[in-house]
Protein backbone atom coordinates (compact mmCIF):
# COMPACT_ATOMS: atom_id res chain seq x y z
CA UNK A 1 0.00 0.00 0.00
CA UNK A 2 1.22 3.10 -1.11
CA UNK A 3 0.95 6.30 1.49
CA UNK A 4 2.02 9.60 1.50
CA UNK A 5 4.04 11.33 5.17
CA UNK A 6 3.14 14.97 5.16
CA UNK A 7 2.58 17.51 7.96
CA UNK A 8 -0.66 17.56 9.74
CA UNK A 9 -3.25 19.78 8.43
CA UNK A 10 -5.65 20.89 11.17
CA UNK A 11 -8.22 22.03 8.64
CA UNK A 12 -8.86 18.64 7.04
CA UNK A 13 -6.63 16.02 8.79
CA UNK A 14 -8.62 16.60 12.85
CA UNK A 15 -11.58 13.74 12.54
CA UNK A 16 -8.78 11.62 10.97
CA UNK A 17 -6.06 12.04 13.87
CA UNK A 18 -8.46 11.23 16.47
CA UNK A 19 -9.70 8.52 15.16
CA UNK A 20 -5.99 7.04 14.79
CA UNK A 21 -5.72 7.89 18.39
CA UNK A 22 -8.47 6.01 19.75
CA UNK A 23 -8.44 2.99 18.39
CA UNK A 24 -4.53 2.52 19.25
CA UNK A 25 -4.90 3.56 22.46
CA UNK A 26 -6.98 0.36 24.04
CA UNK A 27 -5.06 -2.06 25.73
CA UNK A 28 -5.94 -6.05 25.28
CA UNK A 29 -8.93 -8.09 25.81
CA UNK A 30 -8.43 -8.88 29.38
CA UNK A 31 -6.02 -6.27 30.57
CA UNK A 32 -6.47 -2.82 32.24
CA UNK A 33 -5.18 0.21 30.51
CA UNK A 34 -4.51 3.55 31.36
CA UNK A 35 -5.35 5.54 28.18
CA UNK A 36 -4.85 9.36 27.65
CA UNK A 37 -8.44 10.83 25.98
CA UNK A 38 -7.91 14.27 24.22
CA UNK A 39 -9.10 17.26 24.39
CA UNK A 40 -9.90 18.47 21.47
CA UNK A 41 -7.09 19.66 19.15
CA UNK A 42 -4.51 16.77 18.58
CA UNK A 43 -1.97 19.45 18.56
CA UNK A 44 -2.79 20.72 21.88
CA UNK A 45 -0.62 17.76 23.40
CA UNK A 46 2.87 19.61 21.89
CA UNK A 47 1.96 23.19 21.72
CA UNK A 48 3.37 24.51 24.85
CA UNK A 49 6.93 22.95 23.32
CA UNK A 50 9.43 25.58 22.28
CA UNK A 51 9.27 23.81 18.63
CA UNK A 52 6.80 21.04 17.31
CA UNK A 53 5.37 18.98 14.45
CA UNK A 54 2.92 16.52 13.64
CA UNK A 55 3.54 14.24 10.66
CA UNK A 56 0.78 11.97 9.27
CA UNK A 57 0.67 8.88 6.68
CA UNK A 58 -2.34 9.15 4.32
CA UNK A 59 -2.57 6.75 1.84
CA UNK A 60 -2.92 7.44 -1.99
CA UNK A 61 -5.50 7.24 -4.30
CA UNK A 62 -9.08 7.99 -5.06
CA UNK A 63 -10.32 7.55 -0.65
CA UNK A 64 -7.83 9.10 1.38
CA UNK A 65 -7.10 7.47 4.94
CA UNK A 66 -4.89 8.81 7.79
CA UNK A 67 -3.14 5.28 8.84
CA UNK A 68 -0.69 6.96 10.98
CA UNK A 69 0.66 9.49 13.02
CA UNK A 70 3.45 10.89 14.88
CA UNK A 71 4.50 14.12 17.53
CA UNK A 72 7.99 15.50 17.90
CA UNK A 73 9.49 18.62 19.49
CA UNK A 74 12.72 20.00 19.80
CA UNK A 75 14.20 21.86 23.00
CA UNK A 76 17.64 22.33 24.39
CA UNK A 77 18.75 20.08 28.21
CA UNK A 78 21.74 19.15 29.87
CA UNK A 79 23.41 16.44 28.80
CA UNK A 80 26.53 16.82 31.24
CA UNK A 81 29.12 19.13 33.06
CA UNK A 82 32.33 20.69 32.59
CA UNK A 83 34.59 22.56 35.41
CA UNK A 84 37.48 25.04 33.91
CA UNK A 85 40.49 24.25 35.63
CA UNK A 86 41.05 25.91 39.13
CA UNK A 87 37.20 26.14 39.05
CA UNK A 88 34.85 25.23 42.17
CA UNK A 89 31.46 25.01 40.73
CA UNK A 90 30.49 23.31 37.21
CA UNK A 91 28.64 24.82 34.66
CA UNK A 92 26.02 22.58 32.68
CA UNK A 93 26.71 21.13 28.78
CA UNK A 94 22.94 21.71 26.95
CA UNK A 95 22.25 20.12 23.52
CA UNK A 96 19.51 19.83 21.33
CA UNK A 97 17.24 17.07 21.06
CA UNK A 98 14.21 15.86 19.66
CA UNK A 99 11.94 13.97 21.02
CA UNK A 100 9.31 11.57 19.52
CA UNK A 101 6.11 10.76 21.24
CA UNK A 102 2.34 9.70 20.37
CA UNK A 103 3.72 7.35 17.28
CA UNK A 104 0.12 5.86 16.54
CA UNK A 105 -0.11 3.37 13.49
CA UNK A 106 -3.75 1.88 12.58
CA UNK A 107 -4.07 -1.74 13.72
CA UNK A 108 -6.05 -2.76 10.22
CA UNK A 109 -2.18 -0.99 8.67
CA UNK A 110 0.55 -2.58 10.62
CA UNK A 111 3.49 -4.21 10.03
CA UNK A 112 3.94 -2.16 6.69
CA UNK A 113 6.89 -0.20 7.44
CA UNK A 114 4.46 2.81 8.29
CA UNK A 115 5.75 3.41 11.50
CA UNK A 116 9.47 3.50 10.24
CA UNK A 117 8.68 5.89 7.70
CA UNK A 118 7.19 8.32 9.76
CA UNK A 119 10.18 7.93 12.60
CA UNK A 120 12.98 8.66 9.69
CA UNK A 121 10.67 11.59 8.48
CA UNK A 122 10.49 13.12 12.33
CA UNK A 123 14.40 12.68 12.65
CA UNK A 124 15.23 14.33 9.03
CA UNK A 125 12.87 17.17 10.41
CA UNK A 126 15.08 17.18 13.98
CA UNK A 127 18.30 17.62 12.08
CA UNK A 128 17.16 20.29 10.19
CA UNK A 129 16.35 22.21 13.81
CA UNK A 130 20.04 21.25 14.47
CA UNK A 131 19.21 18.57 16.57
CA UNK A 132 22.49 16.04 17.79
CA UNK A 133 19.74 13.35 19.31
CA UNK A 134 16.62 11.69 19.17
CA UNK A 135 15.01 9.79 21.92
CA UNK A 136 11.95 8.33 23.16
CA UNK A 137 9.87 7.27 25.62
CA UNK A 138 7.66 3.77 25.58
CA UNK A 139 6.91 0.53 28.46
CA UNK A 140 9.68 -1.16 28.78
CA UNK A 141 7.10 -4.72 27.35
CA UNK A 142 6.13 -2.90 24.37
CA UNK A 143 7.96 -5.37 22.69
CA UNK A 144 7.02 -3.81 18.61
CA UNK A 145 8.09 -0.31 19.51
CA UNK A 146 11.15 -1.35 21.39
CA UNK A 147 11.78 -3.62 18.07
CA UNK A 148 11.09 -0.56 15.96
CA UNK A 149 13.47 1.70 17.36
CA UNK A 150 16.24 0.06 19.29
CA UNK A 151 16.49 -3.11 15.75
CA UNK A 152 15.22 -0.75 12.77
CA UNK A 153 16.24 2.61 13.57
CA UNK A 154 19.15 2.62 15.46
CA UNK A 155 18.18 3.60 19.59
CA UNK A 156 19.76 2.79 22.44
CA UNK A 157 18.18 1.77 25.84
CA UNK A 158 19.19 5.01 27.93
CA UNK A 159 17.19 5.41 31.14
CA UNK A 160 14.69 3.70 32.90
CA UNK A 161 12.83 6.10 34.81
CA UNK A 162 9.74 5.30 37.23
CA UNK A 163 6.18 6.64 37.02
CA UNK A 164 4.50 7.20 40.34
CA UNK A 165 1.31 7.78 40.68
CA UNK A 166 -1.39 8.54 43.47
CA UNK A 167 -5.30 9.14 44.28
CA UNK A 168 -6.08 11.88 45.72
CA UNK A 169 -8.55 11.64 48.21
CA UNK A 170 -11.23 13.36 49.43
CA UNK A 171 -9.40 14.05 53.03
CA UNK A 172 -5.92 16.71 54.29
CA UNK A 173 -3.30 14.64 54.56
CA UNK A 174 -1.17 15.32 57.39
CA UNK A 175 1.74 18.10 56.93
CA UNK A 176 4.92 18.02 60.47
CA UNK A 177 4.46 20.86 61.73
CA UNK A 178 8.16 21.09 62.35
CA UNK A 179 8.07 21.47 58.03
CA UNK A 180 7.51 24.97 56.55
CA UNK A 181 6.05 25.53 52.35
CA UNK A 182 6.56 28.69 51.03
CA UNK A 183 5.06 29.25 47.38
CA UNK A 184 7.92 30.70 45.19
CA UNK A 185 7.69 33.73 43.01
CA UNK A 186 8.24 32.76 38.99
CA UNK A 187 12.17 34.66 39.21
CA UNK A 188 12.79 32.87 42.89
CA UNK A 189 11.54 29.31 41.33
CA UNK A 190 14.02 30.16 38.26
CA UNK A 191 17.19 31.16 40.08
CA UNK A 192 16.48 27.95 42.40
CA UNK A 193 16.49 25.45 39.41
CA UNK A 194 19.44 27.17 37.90
CA UNK A 195 21.95 27.40 40.57
CA UNK A 196 21.15 23.95 42.20
CA UNK A 197 19.67 21.65 39.03
CA UNK A 198 20.91 23.18 36.12
CA UNK A 199 23.27 20.14 35.99
CA UNK A 200 20.84 17.42 36.00
CA UNK A 201 20.08 15.03 33.06
CA UNK A 202 17.18 16.31 30.81
CA UNK A 203 16.98 20.15 32.42
CA UNK A 204 15.38 22.05 30.08
CA UNK A 205 17.56 25.42 29.77
CA UNK A 206 14.26 27.00 29.09
CA UNK A 207 13.06 26.41 32.28
CA UNK A 208 11.84 29.98 32.72
CA UNK A 209 9.12 29.31 30.06
CA UNK A 210 7.94 26.19 31.99
CA UNK A 211 7.67 27.93 34.83
CA UNK A 212 5.55 30.53 33.33
CA UNK A 213 3.27 28.52 31.07
CA UNK A 214 -0.35 28.72 32.15
CA UNK A 215 -0.31 25.23 33.40
CA UNK A 216 2.40 25.37 35.87
CA UNK A 217 0.08 25.70 39.39
CA UNK A 218 3.10 27.03 40.90
CA UNK A 219 6.41 25.95 42.74
CA UNK A 220 6.80 24.88 45.90
CA UNK A 221 9.62 24.83 49.06
CA UNK A 222 9.65 22.58 52.00
CA UNK A 223 11.74 23.63 55.05
CA UNK A 224 12.72 21.89 58.29
CA UNK A 225 11.52 24.95 59.96
CA UNK A 226 8.80 25.82 61.53
CA UNK A 227 7.13 29.34 60.64
CA UNK A 228 10.22 29.92 58.59
CA UNK A 229 10.03 32.99 56.69
CA UNK A 230 10.90 33.37 53.03
CA UNK A 231 14.49 35.77 53.24
CA UNK A 232 14.74 36.03 49.28
CA UNK A 233 16.43 34.22 46.59
CA UNK A 234 20.04 35.61 47.39
CA UNK A 235 19.62 34.96 50.75
CA UNK A 236 18.28 31.23 50.72
CA UNK A 237 21.34 30.11 47.83
CA UNK A 238 23.89 31.62 50.58
CA UNK A 239 22.70 30.23 53.68
CA UNK A 240 20.33 26.82 52.76
CA UNK A 241 18.37 25.08 55.73
CA UNK A 242 20.05 22.46 56.46
CA UNK A 243 17.21 20.11 54.64
CA UNK A 244 14.82 21.65 51.86
CA UNK A 245 13.05 20.28 48.66
CA UNK A 246 11.82 21.85 46.27
CA UNK A 247 8.68 20.77 43.64
CA UNK A 248 6.41 22.56 40.66
CA UNK A 249 3.27 21.31 39.36
CA UNK A 250 1.77 20.64 35.90
CA UNK A 251 -1.71 20.96 35.48
CA UNK A 252 -2.36 17.87 32.75
CA UNK A 253 -6.14 18.17 33.28
CA UNK A 254 -6.07 21.18 30.76
CA UNK A 255 -4.28 19.23 28.34
CA UNK A 256 -5.58 15.53 28.28
CA UNK A 257 -7.57 13.44 30.55
CA UNK A 258 -6.95 9.72 32.18
CA UNK A 259 -9.08 6.68 32.27
CA UNK A 260 -8.74 3.21 33.65
CA UNK A 261 -10.40 0.97 31.73
CA UNK A 262 -11.02 -3.13 32.05
CA UNK A 263 -10.88 -2.68 36.01
CA UNK A 264 -12.80 -6.13 37.92
CA UNK A 265 -16.24 -5.58 39.37
CA UNK A 266 -14.60 -6.16 42.42
CA UNK A 267 -12.57 -2.76 42.14
CA UNK A 268 -15.04 -1.06 41.81
CA UNK A 269 -17.27 -2.09 44.20
CA UNK A 270 -14.37 -1.52 46.66
CA UNK A 271 -14.29 1.42 45.68
CA UNK A 272 -17.42 3.18 45.17
CA UNK A 273 -18.08 1.56 48.95
CA UNK A 274 -15.29 3.65 50.26
CA UNK A 275 -16.92 6.83 48.73
CA UNK A 276 -20.19 5.80 49.81
CA UNK A 277 -18.61 5.19 53.53
CA UNK A 278 -16.85 8.84 53.55
CA UNK A 279 -19.92 10.48 52.53
CA UNK A 280 -21.92 9.11 55.19
CA UNK A 281 -19.23 9.14 58.44
CA UNK A 282 -16.63 11.74 57.45
CA UNK A 283 -14.88 12.20 60.72
CA UNK A 284 -13.48 8.26 60.09
CA UNK A 285 -11.33 10.11 57.29
CA UNK A 286 -11.54 6.79 54.87
CA UNK A 287 -9.02 7.24 52.09
CA UNK A 288 -11.92 7.45 49.75
CA UNK A 289 -11.25 6.25 46.37
CA UNK A 290 -11.92 8.52 43.21
CA UNK A 291 -13.65 7.53 40.39
CA UNK A 292 -10.80 6.85 38.64
CA UNK A 293 -12.80 4.36 36.34
CA UNK A 294 -14.38 7.10 33.99
CA UNK A 295 -12.55 10.04 32.53
CA UNK A 296 -10.20 11.70 35.17
CA UNK A 297 -7.61 14.43 35.43
CA UNK A 298 -3.75 14.64 37.11
CA UNK A 299 -1.35 17.06 38.45
CA UNK A 300 2.14 16.44 37.28
CA UNK A 301 4.73 17.23 39.84
CA UNK A 302 8.11 17.95 38.03
CA UNK A 303 11.45 19.47 39.12
CA UNK A 304 11.30 17.54 42.11
CA UNK A 305 14.90 18.71 44.03
CA UNK A 306 15.69 18.18 47.69
CA UNK A 307 18.62 18.67 49.94
CA UNK A 308 20.00 17.35 53.51
CA UNK A 309 19.85 14.40 55.71
CA UNK A 310 15.57 15.24 56.38
CA UNK A 311 15.01 15.63 52.43
CA UNK A 312 12.67 12.42 52.35
CA UNK A 313 10.53 14.00 54.92
CA UNK A 314 10.81 17.30 53.14
CA UNK A 315 9.71 15.14 49.94
CA UNK A 316 6.71 13.64 52.28
CA UNK A 317 5.66 16.86 52.90
CA UNK A 318 5.35 18.42 49.56
CA UNK A 319 3.58 15.47 48.42
CA UNK A 320 0.94 15.75 50.42
CA UNK A 321 0.81 19.95 50.50
CA UNK A 322 0.03 19.18 46.99
CA UNK A 323 -2.25 16.36 47.59
CA UNK A 324 -4.38 19.33 49.64
CA UNK A 325 -4.22 21.34 46.99
CA UNK A 326 -5.12 19.27 44.32
CA UNK A 327 -8.19 18.23 46.17
CA UNK A 328 -11.64 18.55 44.66
CA UNK A 329 -9.38 19.91 41.56
CA UNK A 330 -8.18 16.64 39.87
CA UNK A 331 -8.26 12.64 40.99
CA UNK A 332 -4.83 11.78 40.43
CA UNK A 333 -1.15 13.02 41.27
CA UNK A 334 2.07 11.53 39.35
CA UNK A 335 5.10 12.30 39.05
CA UNK A 336 8.47 10.52 37.18
CA UNK A 337 11.58 10.07 38.62
CA UNK A 338 14.87 8.08 38.08
CA UNK A 339 15.16 4.47 39.17
CA UNK A 340 17.93 4.68 41.28
CA UNK A 341 16.65 8.07 42.89
CA UNK A 342 17.35 7.82 47.09
CA UNK A 343 14.29 9.76 47.48
CA UNK A 344 11.50 7.57 45.44
CA UNK A 345 10.68 6.10 48.66
CA UNK A 346 8.94 8.71 50.05
CA UNK A 347 6.76 9.33 47.51
CA UNK A 348 3.12 8.12 47.48
CA UNK A 349 2.17 5.79 44.66
CA UNK A 350 -0.57 3.34 44.12
CA UNK A 351 1.46 0.77 42.79
CA UNK A 352 -1.54 -0.80 40.33
CA UNK A 353 -1.53 2.64 38.56
CA UNK A 354 2.46 3.02 38.38
CA UNK A 355 5.25 1.82 36.58
CA UNK A 356 8.31 0.95 37.78
CA UNK A 357 10.46 0.95 34.38
CA UNK A 358 9.36 3.28 32.12
CA UNK A 359 12.03 3.12 29.26
CA UNK A 360 13.90 6.26 27.16
CA UNK A 361 15.94 5.53 24.40
CA UNK A 362 18.35 7.88 22.82
CA UNK A 363 19.97 8.08 19.55
CA UNK A 364 22.13 10.00 18.37
CA UNK A 365 21.92 11.66 14.82
CA UNK A 366 25.14 13.06 13.21
CA UNK A 367 28.42 13.71 14.90
CA UNK A 368 28.91 17.05 13.12
CA UNK A 369 26.45 18.69 15.51
CA UNK A 370 28.49 17.80 18.85
CA UNK A 371 30.26 20.28 19.96
CA UNK A 372 32.92 18.35 21.39
CA UNK A 373 32.58 19.26 24.89
CA UNK A 374 30.87 15.82 26.42
CA UNK A 375 31.85 13.03 23.39
CA UNK A 376 28.95 10.29 22.40
CA UNK A 377 25.74 10.76 25.61
CA UNK A 378 24.27 7.32 24.63
CA UNK A 379 27.41 5.47 26.27
CA UNK A 380 27.00 8.25 29.37
CA UNK A 381 26.35 6.65 32.96
CA UNK A 382 23.19 7.26 34.55
CA UNK A 383 23.01 9.66 37.38
CA UNK A 384 20.60 9.26 40.38
CA UNK A 385 18.04 12.20 39.01
CA UNK A 386 16.51 13.15 36.02
CA UNK A 387 14.56 15.91 35.38
CA UNK A 388 11.30 15.11 33.37
CA UNK A 389 9.88 17.75 31.44
CA UNK A 390 6.17 18.68 32.64
CA UNK A 391 5.33 19.40 28.86
CA UNK A 392 6.35 15.42 27.87
CA UNK A 393 5.00 13.93 30.92
CA UNK A 394 2.21 10.85 30.61
CA UNK A 395 2.45 11.53 26.46
CA UNK A 396 3.26 8.17 26.02
CA UNK A 397 0.41 6.31 28.19
CA UNK A 398 -0.24 3.17 27.43
CA UNK A 399 1.17 0.54 29.79
CA UNK A 400 -1.02 -1.83 30.55
CA UNK A 401 -1.85 -2.79 34.57
CA UNK A 402 -1.58 -6.61 35.52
Amino acid sequence: MAVVIREYDPTKDRLGAEEVDRVCEVGPSGTMSLYTDHLGEPLARIRNSPTYLMLVAETTGPTKQIVGLVRGTVKMVTCGKKTKRGAKISSPIYTKVGYILGLRIHPSNRRMGIGLLLVRRMEEWFKEKGAEYSYMATEKDNEASVRLFTGRCGYTKFRTPSILVHPVYAHRRHISRHVSIIQLSLSDAEALYRARFALTEFFPRDIDKVLANPLTVGTFLAVSENDYQWPGIEAFLKNTPESWAVVSVWDLDSVFRLELRGAPALWRGVAAVSRAVDRMAPWLNVPAIPNIFRSFGAWFMYGLGREGTKKARMVRSLCAYVHNKARGRVSVLATEVAASDPVRKAIPKWKRLSCDEDLWCLKRLGEEYSDGEVGDWTKSTPGSTIFVDPREAFKNVSFFLA
